[in-house]
């Protein structure tokens, strides 16, 4: 299947990261599991909670801020480098579907990125590490240097509208792909988890490789629970 593909997407969830030691946040005993989370109605309302979610996210940003790509985002860099694949439409937050050498033109990043923080009113970016230098000095959520803005982390939180421009893109190329390819998502994150759904509307085929079963395998033309890096390097190893 994926040697006849053109314009494969690729769908990646928290599974294709694990393997990098990055946890699963939303499994037994995971970080929400551990801590409420956070609605993004309250980020706005409340400094006190802003402060409290970047206490959080900081935390999470230690467990994670070192990880580095593992074999499954190296081998969707090299099916997109190969013609197969045409975009990566990610769940996740790390960065390092870019950092394994998918262009980022080629990256629709439906959550958000975790690597940067942006201001709500005006959009300038601000550095992780200038939010924690900030937090540290003033003990407070930052406010943008340039228009005393909310500072937060460019990701989607918990009631926080889905982003227009990346969803869009992210049906567009559905709607345009040859094979879709769902991997380490447990596929109940929904709108998200809508996109291997459109594929089979459109009679793309669908895959999908995770460790568990999921709640669309009804769907799939293939379904394989087993480990995504070494599932995907043998399929780079049959190109």
């Amino acid at each position: 299947m994926v040697q006849k593909s053109r314009r494969a997407v690729v769908f990646t969830g928290a599974g294709v990261s694990t393997e990098c030691g990055i946890p699963d946040f939303r499994s037994a005993g995971g970080f929400w599991t551990k801590y409420k989370p956070i609605e993004f109605r309250e980020f706005l309302a409340s400094a006190d909670t802003r402060l409290e979610a970047w206490r959080r996210f900081l935390m999470i940003r230690e467990t994670i801020g070192n990880a580095s790509p593992g074999p499954g985002h190296r081998a969707i860099s090299e099916l997109v480098a190969r013609g197969h694949v045409s975009h990566v439409i990610t769940q996740n937050i790390d960065g390092l579907h870019e950092q394994a050498g998918v262009p980022a033109e080629r990256i629709i990043e439906i959550h958000g990125n975790g690597t940067y923080a942006t201001c709500l009113s005006c959009g300038l970016r601000h550095e992780i590490d200038w939010v924690k230098a900030a937090i540290a000095q003033a003990n407070a959520a930052p406010s943008c240097v340039s228009c005393e803005g909310i500072v937060k982390s460019a990701t989607i939180s918990f009631g926080q509208p889905m982003p227009d421009q990346q969803m869009a893109d992210a049906r567009a190329a559905t709607f345009n792909a040859d094979l879709f390819l769902a991997i380490g998502s447990s596929l109940q994150v929904f709108p998200a988890a809508g996109f291997p759904v459109t594929a089979k509307q459109n009679r793309t085929p669908l895959v999908i490789i995770n460790r568990e079963p999921t709640g669309l395998d009804g769907l799939a033309d293939l379904v394989i629970n087993a480990e995504i890096g070494p599932v995907l390097t043998a399929v780079i190893g049959r190109l």
